[in-house]
This record gives structure tokens, C-alpha cells and sequence, in this order.
């Protein structure tokens, strides 16, 4: 899953980069208003973090914008103001969530975890396990467990997986699961997708994920 945070604190942008790596996110990061705007334009993100106050723009003014234009990406506002005129204004410009700074790392996890599944159409569960016909990825442990063997799973095997996992029977490019295991300004290898679907399919068996040629990847499970 591939989030914009869009932040202007370095000590914050700092510590909500390590958390959500190590939640298993790849987060594209702006301080600016101008350059969160192009990067919502190139990328298909999940989920933004925006905040209100920024150099060169106001984020309410920018989600606005957003909406105007038809994006429907969820998007959780940041803000040290707090009260409740304030929270109202921002969900009247289109924000899904809002947070008021100081705040916890997991609560933001909770929330950026419960938007991104109601926007796949799927319940946000306490156990935090997403499933698929015989497939049950922990996202909290970053295994998976299929026909009661446990799998522990990489880095990259468990973004792979969970994209798979939100969603099951689609056709996804090549392009579309590159773009979401890499931040936007990395250096892409060519064949990381051909990869780490040959590594899931040893923990999931031949079957579960489908290579349509040219095309891309369909997900089944193991379970008809």
C-alpha cells in the first residue's frame, strides 16, 4: 500500500517515515503544496497525510482543489489546531479523518489501516488479518498462514501480498505493482514484480497468483 505524506515537520516526517516502513507502507514525502498536487497527479496513492499548514499553501485549500477535480483518495488531515469549528471546516473540504498534533504513531496507523480498507470495501478488523480464499495475511506479524502452515514473509513479499490481498480476482499491470512497492523517485528494477511473485507462489503454491501475458497478475488463492 503507497501513502503521500505531506508535512512540513522534519523531526515528524522523520519518525512517521520509520513507523510506516516498518507498518509495511511506501511513503512518498512533500513539505510543499505545489508538489504534493503533481505527485497526486502520477501516483495512484492509497491514503494521504495531509497537513494543514504549509510553506507555500494551506492544505484545506488543496484538498478542496482535490475534490473539485474528482480524486476520491482517502485522506486523513494533520493539524495542531483543535477545536471543533476547525475539525468541521476540514471535513468540509473533503477529509475523511482528522488528527490533532500531538498525536500517537498507532493511532494514525489505526486510522490510515481503517480508511484504506473501507475504500477496498472490506471490514477493518481488530485482528488486523486480511484473507483471501485460504490465504490469511497478520499484517501486524507479516506472515501468512495457508492450509495451517505459517509463512514469515520479506519486506517486499508481505507489500506484494497485501496488495493481492485488497485486490482478489483483479488484473493488476506490472506498472500498477511497481509503482506501489516503490517510493516515486527510486531507482525501479525492471524484473522485482517477476520476483517476488515466484517467491510467493512457493509459500502459496503455483496456482494462487495467475500471469496473464502482457497484461499482468490476477490473484486467486488457493481455495476454488
Amino acid at each position: 500500500m503507497k501513502l503521500l505524506l505531506v508535512e512540513d515537520n522534519a523531526l515528524l516526517v522523520e519518525e512517521l517515515e520509520k513507523q510506516l516502513k516498518q507498518a509495511g507502507y511506501v511513503t512518498d514525502v512533500t513539505d510543499k503544496a505545489a508538489e504534493a498536487d503533481y505527485l497526486l497527479k502520477e501516483t495512484d496513492y492509497d491514503c494521504v497525510i495531509l497537513d494543514i499548514g504549509l510553506p507555500d499553501g494551506n492544505g484545506l485549500e488543496l484538498l478542496e482543489r482535490w475534490r473539485n477535480r474528482g480524486v476520491m483518495t482517502p485522506v486523513i488531515m494533520l493539524t495542531a489546531r483543535s477545536q471543533w469549528h476547525e475539525k468541521v471546516e476540514g471535513f468540509n473540504a473533503g477529509a475523511d479523518d482528522y488528527l490533532g498534533k500531538p498525536f500517537h504513531t498507532q493511532e494514525l496507523l489505526a486510522r490510515i489501516h481503517a480508511l484504506i480498507q473501507r475504500a477496498h470495501g472490506k471490514a477493518s478488523l481488530p485482528t488486523k488479518e486480511l484473507s483471501f480464499s485460504g490465504v490469511v495475511l497478520d499484517e501486524n506479524q507479516q506472515s501468512v498462514t495457508v492450509e495451517d502452515k505459517n509463512f514469515e514473509l520479506t519486506a517486499m513479499e508481505f507489500k506484494l501480498l497485501k496488495i493481492f490481498l485488497m485486490s482478489p480476482k483483479k488484473l493488476l499491470s506490472k506498472s500498477q505493482l511497481t509503482e506501489k512497492l516503490y517510493q516515486f523517485d527510486d531507482e525501479k528494477e525492471s524484473n522485482v514484480v517477476e520476483v517476488y511473485v515466484t517467491h510467493l507462489r512457493k509459500k502459496l503454491g503455483k496456482t494462487a497468483i495467475e500471469t496473464r501475458r502482457g497484461q499482468g497478475y490476477i490473484f486467486h488463492g488457493i481455495k476454488e
